[in-house]
């Protein structure tokens, strides 16, 4: 490839993503010039793509995303807007017949370059270049979803060093507050012919200038230039005349491609690092586009800026602050808040007040939004700032028609939305989704009859491969029945996790099987292992939850992990519960519960031997095998399970709460009567009993059938006579444990012992109730206090 020689006569247009005077004006730009060949920083493998870009049914905001086809999966997107100069530029060449190409560097190298160690190739490729450069040209850092810079054009790349700073200091320089009012002030707001290419030109000198001493890892950025004028050069050789050439670049870039520096030899770009990559189009989202989701290259308002470009569009700029307040209160009043057009019409002259102050020629948004803050909030930012947010950033997402660049698995997803009819949830707005597993009887087909349950599946698997487009809500029911809420949203996030998922299959239900397979392969306990059976069943992948049950077969065999058994044979007890419904036999997974519920009935004596803080993890565990002998009693060995709950129940050496906690559950089942209750208390409750200890049973006691507690007049008589009999030390060591059971119990329920103790002492019940639930004094809360820090020793 030979020097540029010609190149400086190439018209060179440098923008700023995103910028709709800078679209506007670069169409004006090209219907004079009238360029042959329309040239746009880009990824020049992407060309393949642009017919779509443009194509009818195609509407933005979308992005151009690469991935690789290797683990870990690199990234990045390169996206569009409809006020975007480089997707002006394409609409433009389509209209009017020009050639349209990409001149940045491939995907494939970018995805190559994220590689730090990478970069040092490009770093001794450039090394014998920089000296050539002059010193007005420095380095541009990569904009990426971390960085703080506004960004004149540059792709969602891994970041590399953030200039806010120096913008910054640049709009202060210029009197403005924030860097996006200087910017709009001076840029997206004068309309005179050409004054956005030369200004721009004369930013992107000044800025290279200004960074030359401080700019961090120059190679990239040089090699991304060479490359251009290399693209650029390439055009002039096929023919085309300089100026007959329009290219569309970051303002940064635009001075060193007018120049004549040396483009980039083909031995060059060969030794340039690349990862396998491909590259599809995809829906984008104006919350992604804005800074408030991290992505540097975008802007805080993508909704304001494209009421901006169809201003500018319009030739109606001076109309904007009205249509922008109105929108305002649209919102508010939408939501119930009412506003008066006298506040708009005030709101306007305030905002063109605030501008007049700093020789603005419109408001910047700054201004719209001081101006929506004083007289539609009424000085309030918080009684505006969801009305601001939605005419701000708004939740606009765009939309590819379809077979439009798709992989596989799009293409599958998209047809599964279609035929699980949820389609109108593939949008930027959280909406809600109930489930119901039932068969549909009145329904005409076997789809529609079993529609929900196969929803189910669908939505499950997604989560399974983390796109995260739905999200489970937790219920008050237990999981695996016949109810689902699921909060649907479609981002950006959810298209590329999608895209990437194509690696572990070439479809939802293939790439869902790979995954589940390594999760299985992963499981390492039984409670993983469960989990898995779980997750395959919920699938509606049977013939995974037969590989996951003989997993959790081999390594339940070898376990003794009480609380893991005890998960685990709820896990499948609740899927087993609900088979019908899921569709599937749930026969083979009986035996396994079986196994399971007697392996963990048969260690509760020995976990039960521990301190306070391991046995309130462990009553979660007792419960949930409990309900597996209340729920399967026809299949697990019940009387087994009872006789272990005597044991603990009867044991002085077992944890007191854990004991007091078996006493409940054997209340319950009404495998102790009132003498022997009665008994029991005295024993536990009695002075030659260990403060802690007593009053550590009555806690665990006290955890399950409180109404049946209440009923039992004797035993509030027998912890009254036991308060009582404590001596000073004894009561605050009890006072702790029987706060803490105490604490749990309703308002009701706390007057209802009032008035046992009332009756217990012979007084008015009433009255018992109003003494005792009366609240502390400072002196009681400060005593009561200072038993945080009391020791108990072991317990």
């Amino acid at each position: 490839m030979s020097a540029i020689d010609t190149a400086s006569l190439c018209h060179v247009f440098g923008v700023r993503h995103l910028s709709p005077m800078g679209a506007w004006q670069l169409r004006q730009f090209l219907d004079q010039v009238q360029p042959q060949v329309v040239l746009i920083e880009g990824p020049c493998d992407a060309e393949g793509l642009l017919d779509d870009v443009v194509r009818k049914g195609t509407v933005p905001p979308i992005g151009i995303l690469a991935f690789s086809n290797s683990v870990p999966v690199r990234t990045f997107v390169y996206p569009l807007a409809r006020y975007s100069p480089e997707y002006q530029a394409i609409l433009w060449a389509k209209e009017n017949k020009a050639d349209c190409e990409f001149i940045d560097l491939r995907s494939d190298i970018f995805l190559g370059l994220q590689d730090r160690e990478h970069r040092r190739i490009a770093e001794a490729i450039i090394a014998s270049k920089k000296d050539a450069q002059p010193d007005a040209v420095s380095p541009e850092p990569a904009a990426s979803d971390a960085s703080d810079d506004p960004a004149v054009g540059e792709p969602a790349i891994e970041p590399i060093v953030s200039r806010g700073s120096l913008y910054q200091q640049l709009a202060a320089l210029a009197g403005e507050e924030h860097y996006e009012s200087y910017w709009e002030r001076n840029f997206e707001h004068n309309t005179c012919l050409d004054s956005y290419r030369k200004t721009s030109m004369e930013f992107g000198r000044n800025l290279r200038e200004i960074e030359s001493d401080t700019a961090a890892d120059a190679a990239e950025n040089l090699v991304r230039e060479a490359f251009m004028r290399r693209q650029i050069q390439a055009a002039i050789d096929r023919g085309v005349a300089p100026d007959k050439i329009v290219a569309i670049v970051g303002a940064y870039h635009a001075p060193v491609l007018s120049a004549e520096f040396p483009p980039m030899s083909d031995q060059e770009l060969e030794q340039l690092p690349r990862l396998e990559s491909n590259l599809t189009l995809m829906p984008y989202s104006y919350f992604r586009l804005s800074s408030q989701s991290g992505y540097g290259a975008g802007n805080e308002a993508p909704a304001y800026f494209e009421l901006l470009w169809e201003a500018l569009s319009a030739r109606e700029l001076s109309h904007l602050p009205a249509r922008y307040l109105s929108m305002v209160v649209r919102h508010q009043r939408d939501a119930g808040t009412h506003r008066s057009t006298a506040e708009v019409i005030e709101a306007v002259r305030l905002a063109n007040s605030l501008s007049a102050l700093k020789a603005g020629m419109a408001p910047t948004l700054n201004d719209l939004r001081d101006a929506a803050v004083t007289l539609i909030g009424h000085g309030q930012r918080s009684s505006v700032a969801e009305s601001l947010a939605q005419v701000d950033v708004g939740t606009a997402i765009g939309s590819l028609p379809d077979g439009v660049s798709q992989t596989s698995i799009q293409a599958d997803f998209t047809q599964q939305l279609t035929a699980l009819k949820l389609v109108k949830y593939r949008t930027a707005v959280r909406q809600l989704l109930s489930i119901d597993l039932r068969e549909n009887r009145r329904a005409k087909t076997a789809a529609a009859a079993f529609l929900d349950l196969h929803r189910s599946s669908f939505l499950h698997r997604l989560h399974l491969l983390e796109i995260n487009f739905a999200s489970p809500v937790a219920s008050r029911q237990q999981a695996s029945t016949w109810s689902e809420k699921w909060e649907l949203q479609w981002t950006p996030e959810s298209e590329i996790t999608l895209v990437e998922s194509v690696l572990l299959g070439e479809t939802i239900e293939l790439a869902a099987g790979f995954k589940f397979k390594t999760l299985l392969d992963e499981a390492t306990t039984v409670a993983q292992a469960a989990s898995a059976v779980a997750i395959a069943c919920r699938c509606g992948m049977m013939e995974a939850m037969d590989q996951a049950r003989g997993r959790l077969q081999a390594l339940a065999a070898e376990s003794s992990d009480f609380t893991a058994v005890a998960g685990a044979a709820a896990e499948l007890a609740s899927l087993v519960k609900y088979g019908d419904v899921r569709q599937f036999d749930a026969a083979p997974l009986r035996p396994l519960i079986e196994t399971l519920f007697a392996q963990g009935a048969l260690v509760l004596m020995s976990v039960a031997n521990c301190d306070n803080d391991a046995a309130r993890d462990l009553i979660a565990s007792i419960d949930a095998l409990n309900r597996v002998a209340l729920e399967f009693h026809d299949l697990v060995d019940e009387p087994l399970w009872i006789a272990e709950l005597h044991g603990l129940s009867d044991s002085d050496d077992r944890n007191p709460l854990l004991s007091g906690y078996a006493c409940a559950m054997l209340l319950e089942r009404d495998q102790i009567d009132n003498a022997r209750l009665a008994r029991e208390v005295s024993r536990r409750l009695s002075p030659g009993a260990p403060a802690d200890l007593g009053a550590g049973w009555f806690e665990g006691l006290s955890r399950r059938n409180r109404y049946a507690l209440l009923a039992r007049q004797p035993l509030w008589q027998q912890l009254a006579d036991y308060v009582e009999s404590l001596d000073d030390e004894q009561f605050r060591r009890a006072l702790v444990f029987l706060r803490r059971a105490f604490g749990e119990f309703s308002p009701q329920e706390k007057q209802s012992i009032a008035e046992n103790l009332g009756q217990h002492w012979g007084v008015d019940q009433d009255l018992a109730s109003e003494v005792l639930n009366q609240p502390l004094s400072e002196s009681e809360s400060e005593a009561l206090d200072e038993l945080n820090d009391f020791d108990f020793g072991e317990f």
